[in-house]
C-alpha cells in the first residue's frame, strides 16, 4: 500500500511540472509575439577615408527617408513612404550644406576621376575653309563710248589670259572716223584760230575713247583711220565677254570685264564662336589641296556683316598675293588663323558642367569632401578650358562622374536652405524643381526647335518608369555636339511648361567608354 502511494504521488508530480512547463513555454511565446519588433542593428557611421567612427562621438539630429526627404523623425524606424529603414542625419553632415562626401573606397567604384589646375598657355589659333574668288577691286570693264560696229574680234573666249595694250577688237564707228576728219581739216587750216580748233579737236577724240597711242599713229599716217583698235588696260583674264564679230556696239556697253589675278580673295567661313579672334588687318597662311607645298600669305580685309543661318558661320574676307597665278577662282584652301598663345589657368573640358545660365565644376576638396564652384569659363583648345575667374592653380577638381556629384550636393543645399519655411511637401517640390536626374540614350534631335528624344531608364524623383519620350531642351546649344545614339545624363524640371513640354536644364554627354 505504501509502495502503491509513492508511486502514485511520483506522477502527480511529474504531470504537475509538464503542465507547469507547457504553460510557461506558452506565455513566453505569447510575450515575445506581442513584443514590438527589435530595430536592426545599424551600420557603423564610416569617416571620409573609409573608417568607422564611433556612434558616441556623432550626434544624430534626425531620422528620415532619403526618398523623402523632408519630414524629419524623432527615432529610428520604417519609412512610412517606402519600404526601407530610416536613416540618420549627424550634426557633422548639416554643417557641410551643399557638400557631399564620398569614401576613398567608393571613388574608383563609382569611376570618379580627380584632375589638377594648371597654369599654361592656351593656342588661341584655328583654320576654316574658304573659297577663292577675284579681287573685285581689279575689276576692269572695256567699253567703247561711241555707236559702232565689231569688225574684228581678237579675244573669243571667256578666261583667256591678256597682257597689258593686247588688241581687243577692231570698232568701226562713224563718229570716231567724222571726229579724225575734222581734226585733219582744222590742222591743215591756215585761217587764224585754227590752230587751237585743232587741238580741241584732238582731245575731243581722246574724249570719245581713242587712245594717245594711236592718236599719235593716226597723225603719223596722214589720214583718218577707218578703224579703231580696243587695247587692254591691265594685264589679266577676260572674266566677261560681251560681244561676238559683227556685232553692233552702243556707248555705256561693256565689251570685256577683266580681272587680275596676282591677288585673289579667299572667303573663309569663321565659326561664330571664334569670330572674336579675327581681326582685319591680322596675318593668316592659307595652304590649297592642289598645292600642299606652297604657302600662301595674306591679311584679314574684312569680317562681312553677314552671318549664315544654317552654318553659324561668318565669312572673313582675306586678300591673298598670287604672284604665279596658281590660284584659280572656285578653289578650295584651309586658312590657318593664328594667334599667340597667352597664359592661362585651365581644366580638362569635361570638368565644366555648362547649365545654359552657368558654368560649374565640382571641387575636391581634402577629407573626400566635394562641392560645387560657380566658375567663369573662357575659350577651349586641345580638349582644355580656359577659367578666368572662380579657381586657383592647385585645386583639384571632378573630372569625371561630376554630374551626379553636383545633382547631390544642389539637393542638400537648397533643403538646408529652405529647412523650416516651408511644409514637407513644398520642401519636396521646390528642392527637386529643376533637379530631377535620369540617363538616357538619345534617339532623336531638332536642334531649330530644341527639342530631343529620348529613351530614358526609371526616374524615381517624379515616380517614372523608363519609357521613349520627347522634352524639350532650355539651352539649345547644348544640342550642339549631341547627335542619335549618344548616351546621357540630364537634369530637368518637375512641372511641365505650358505647352505641356517637360524641360531639360542640363545635358552631359556620357564618355564613349561608359556608353559601351
Amino acid at each position: 500500500m505504501k509502495r502503491t502511494a509513492l508511486i502514485g504521488l511520483v506522477a502527480a508530480l511529474l504531470a504537475a511540472g509538464a503542465g507547469g512547463g507547457y504553460w510557461y513555454a506558452m506565455h513566453r511565446m505569447h510575450a515575445q509575439s506581442s513584443a514590438p519588433p527589435a530595430a536592426p542593428a545599424a551600420s557603423p557611421a564610416m569617416s571620409s577615408d573609409g573608417k568607422p567612427v564611433a556612434s558616441s562621438d556623432r550626434k544624430v539630429l534626425y531620422w528620415h527617408d532619403p526618398m523623402v526627404p523632408g519630414p524629419k523623425f524623432d527615432k529610428p524606424g520604417k519609412s512610412p513612404f517606402m519600404d526601407m529603414q530610416l536613416v540618420p542625419v549627424y550634426a557633422d553632415e548639416s554643417a557641410d550644406q551643399g557638400k557631399v562626401s564620398i569614401s576613398s573606397r567608393s571613388l574608383q567604384n563609382l569611376g570618379i576621376r580627380i584632375a589638377e589646375v594648371k597654369e599654361g598657355r592656351m593656342d588661341t589659333g584655328f583654320t576654316a575653309t574658304g573659297a577663292v574668288s577675284v579681287d573685285e577691286r581689279s575689276l576692269i570693264a572695256v567699253q567703247a563710248r561711241v555707236t559702232g560696229y565689231i569688225e574684228k574680234l581678237y579675244v573669243r573666249a571667256q578666261y583667256d589670259a591678256v597682257a597689258r595694250g593686247q588688241a581687243l577688237a577692231d570698232i568701226y564707228a562713224p563718229e570716231w572716223l567724222a571726229a579724225q576728219e575734222e581734226y585733219f581739216v582744222l590742222k591743215r587750216s591756215t585761217q587764224p584760230g585754227a590752230e587751237a580748233l585743232a587741238q580741241a579737236a584732238r582731245q575731243r577724240l581722246l574724249l570719245l575713247g581713242v587712245a594717245e597711242s594711236q592718236i599719235r599713229l593716226i597723225e603719223q599716217s596722214g589720214h583718218p583711220a577707218l578703224r579703231i583698235t580696243l587695247y587692254a588696260p591691265e594685264s589679266g583674264i577676260v572674266w566677261d565677254l560681251g560681244v561676238r564679230d559683227g556685232m553692233s556696239v552702243n556707248p555705256g556697253v561693256t565689251l570685256f570685264r577683266l580681272a587680275r589675278l596676282s591677288s585673289v580673295w579667299v572667303h573663309a567661313e569663321v565659326p561664330e564662336t571664334e569670330a572674336a579672334l579675327v581681326r582685319p588687318g591680322a596675318t593668316v597662311t592659307a595652304r590649297a589641296t592642289a598645292f600642299p607645298e606652297t604657302r600662301y600669305q595674306g591679311t584679314v580685309a574684312a569680317l562681312l556683316p553677314d552671318v549664315n543661318a544654317a552654318t553659324r558661320t561668318i565669312k572673313a574676307r582675306i586678300e591673298l598675293a598670287n604672284p604665279a597665278g596658281r590660284l584659280k577662282p572656285g578653289m578650295f584652301v584651309n586658312v590657318a588663323f593664328g594667334s599667340a598663345a597667352k597664359p592661362a589657368l585651365m581644366v580638362p573640358a569635361e570638368a565644366v558642367i555648362h547649365t545654359g545660365t552657368r558654368s560649374v565644376v565640382i571641387l575636391a576638396e581634402d577629407g573626400g569632401k566635394f562641392r560645387p564652384v560657380e566658375v567663369e569659363a573662357g575659350r577651349e583648345s586641345a580638349d582644355m578650358t580656359e577659367i578666368r575667374k572662380g579657381l586657383n592653380a592647385g585645386q583639384k577638381v571632378v573630372a569625371s562622374g561630376q554630374f551626379l556629384i553636383d545633382s547631390e550636393a544642389s539637393l542638400k543645399s537648397t533643403l538646408t536652405r529652405l529647412e523650416g519655411s516651408q511644409t514637407a511637401d513644398a520642401v519636396t517640390t521646390n528642392a527637386m524643381g529643376g533637379k530631377h536626374t535620369g540617363s538616357a540614350k538619345v534617339t532623336g534631335i531638332d536642334a531649330v526647335k530644341g527639342r530631343i528624344e529620348l529613351d530614358h531608364g526609371p526616374i524615381p524623383s517624379m515616380k517614372w518608369p523608363a519609357m521613349s519620350m520627347g522634352f524639350g531642351v532650355e539651352d539649345k546649344s547644348q544640342l550642339r555636339n549631341l547627335k542619335a545614339g549618344d548616351e546621357i545624363d540630364f537634369n530637368m524640371r518637375g512641372e511641365p511648361d505650358k505647352d505641356g513640354d517637360y524641360q531639360i536644364t542640363r545635358i552631359k554627354k556620357k564618355p564613349l567608354t561608359a556608353a559601351k
